[in-house]
Order: structure tokens, then sequence, then C-alpha cells
């Protein structure tokens, strides 16, 4: 078993606070990403949890003790950095068991343990080989085999695939989904790449600024993001906003004014928006459709062809930029003016705040 509780957790540097009071649980098997730009404080955070930084205030609890002031030797984690720091010297084997070999496992163990690992990691081929003899993906799977080997009780990874290309980056994904159900361990992994979150993710933790803005499964914060931050933050192409005001507000839901004058009916709440307040509206790029009947018009500026789908992106009236996903043979091209209708149910209002208004659900209404 290994829970990790997170109380009002913080970490200040001097007279700078960068976490500021994160309350979070993460629950035994797990897989929960830490995600969020450059500078949110999730790297941080995960050293908190690692004890490579030293906790400011709160509690941090490992399944269910008070862990603040222990070492990381004694927490029973094992972290993965973005860097390999694989011994060059060493063969696969020996850098895969150079930890047990410090802590005096004998030789017949330390053996069944990073072969049982390399065969998990499916690097039984090379563990002969030095780290200069292997590609970038197998010089990371060494470094997370490294971790296997010592059976923690939870793994770390920070941002463990930024150095690879794409098309590594989109196996390794894959490689550890795979990693985490085989081992049925808990994990939380660190990255800016919010389609590594949303591809690998049980749970995300959206991180700004030192603060949590949203917790969820990733379906959770793709269509019912707390705020802007979030509405923005996840999802690839991301959401389209459009400033408008709120024209009429009933129990079927609002109907918004935009900026170029047209007015769309949301099945959205309005709560304590008012008839002239202003609103954010928020589309999604696959919520918006091609139809020359469309209460919607714009002018393509660029055309994606992407094979399966195709990305318009768009010159809405008021100078707007949008993008539309459309089916990939779409004949659409750069230049047209086109009409949009929109999905009801794709749409989302934020207040002025930047808080989400509640969505009644996929019920379309009349304007």
């Amino acid at each position: 078993m290994a829970t990790l509780t997170l109380r009002d957790l913080r970490k200040s540097y001097g007279n700078f606070e960068v976490i500021k009071g994160i309350d979070l649980a993460i629950a035994d098997k797990e897989f929960v990403v830490f995600v969020g730009p450059s500078g949110c404080g999730k790297s941080t955070l995960l050293r908190m949890i690692a004890g490579l930084e030293d906790i400011t205030g709160g509690e941090l609890q490992i399944d269910g003790r008070r862990v603040n002031h222990v070492g990381p030797a004694d927490r029973g984690l094992a972290m993965v950095f973005q860097t390999y720091a694989l011994y060059p010297h060493m063969t696969v084997r020996q850098n895969m068991g150079f930890a047990l070999r410090l802590a005096r496992v004998p030789k017949a163990e330390r053996d069944r343990k990073v072969d049982e690992a390399a065969r998990i990691l499916q690097l039984e081929p090379y563990l002969e080989r030095r780290p200069k003899d292997l590609s970038g993906g197998q010089r990371q799977r060494v470094a997370i085999g490294r971790a296997i080997v010592r059976q923690p009780k939870v793994f770390l990874f920070d941002e463990p695939l930024s150095n690879l290309d794409a098309a590594l980056r989109g196996q390794m994904r894959i490689e550890l989904s795979r990693l985490h159900e085989e081992l049925n361990a808990t994990m939380i992994y660190v990255t800016h790449d919010q389609i590594e979150a949303m591809t690998m993710a049980d749970k995300i933790v959206v991180l700004q600024s030192g603060r949590v803005e949203q917790v969820g499964s990733p379906l959770d914060l793709y269509h019912h993001p707390a705020n802007l931050f979030v509405a923005g933050f996840i999802g690839s192409p991301r959401m389209n906003f459009l400033p408008a005001t709120v024209a009429e507000a009933g129990s079927r839901g609002t109907i918004v004014a935009l900026a170029s004058g047209q007015r769309l009916a949301v099945p959205i709440e309005a709560r304590s928006a008012r008839p002239g307040d202003p609103v954010t509206l928020g589309i999604r790029p696959e919520g918006l459709h091609v139809d020359p009947a469309g209460p919607l018009t714009a002018d393509v500026t660029l055309v994606e062809r992407l094979g399966g789908l195709t990305l318009l992106h768009l010159k809405a009236p008021g100078d707007q930029d949008m993008t539309v996903q459309i089916e990939g043979s779409d004949p659409t091209r750069a230049h047209d003016r086109i009409g949009l209708s929109v999905d009801p149910g794709a749409t989302h209002l934020f207040e002025k705040s930047g808080q989400a208004l509640p969505h009644l659900g996929r019920h379309p209404l009349a304007a």
C-alpha cells in the first residue's frame, strides 16, 4: 500500500513563497500527473515529496506517517530524473544494480531483481552494453529500471521524456502506462506537456503559480474545466475564447452576444451573471462545424492538413483568432469565408473573474 497526503504544504525561499498551501490526496496505485507551465512549482512539489527540498509549512504523509523530516533514503520512494545520469563505464546490468550493491544486497538477489526489471522493460538483450551503445529511449528505460529494482512504495518521474524526440516520447508514453499496469504501483509524474498528462494519468493536478487550479480525471478536466486557465491549458488544439456579454439568462440556459453582434444560446447557467455582464465564451475546436447556414462567419487564414483531420485557423469578426477541427478530407481552403455552426455541448462560459459557469448538459437551446 502506498498513499500520499499533502496538507497545506508550503515552500518558501526567503520571503518568496513558491508552493502556496497545497492540499492533495493520492490513492494507492494511482498514476497522478502534475502539469502546468514552466515555473508553476510542479518540480519543486515533486522534490518536496522526494525529500530533496525542505518543507517550509504544512504536512506530508506517506501511508499515514508524517515524513516532513524523514530523509530521502528512508521514505521508500524512487525518482527518475529528466537526465538519465547513467555511469558511462558501467554496463546496463551494473547501472541498474548499483544502488542494490551500495546497500550490500547479495549478488544473487541483485541479479534476480535486475533480470526481472530488464524483462519488464524489455532490456534483456542490452544488459551487457554500455550507455553509449543505447538509444535515448533505451537509456531512459535503464534509468527507470534503476528505480524498479529498489521496489519503492512510490515512483516519482520528473519530466523523464523531455529529452526524447517526438516519436520516442509517444512510444515511451505507452511503455510507462504499461509499466504502471504491470507493477500496480503508485506513480507521480511531472510534465509541462498536457498531451502526456491526458494520455497517461488516472488523475491530473493542474498547477499555476504554486497553487492547485483543478484536480480530476483527464476527461473531467477536458469537459468541465474549473476556470479559464485550465480550459486553455488542457486540450490540443486549445479552446477558442471569444469575448461576449450576457444578453438573456433563464432556466434553460444563457444567450450571449458576441463582439460582432451575433447571438448564441448555450446550455449554461448564468447564476450571478446578469444581462450586460461581460463573459468569455469558450468553444472546443471540434465543437465548431463548417456550415453555410451557421450563425458565425470567419475567414480562413491557414489550413493544416494532418491526414485524418484538418485544422482551420480562422479570423472571426472583431479580429478574433479561432481554430476549427474538422474531417481530414474537407475541401475548405485558405482565404475562404465560411459559416460555422456550434455544438452547444462543446461550449463553456466564464465569468469576468475567470471561473466557469456550470453546464446544464448537451441540450440544444433556441436563441
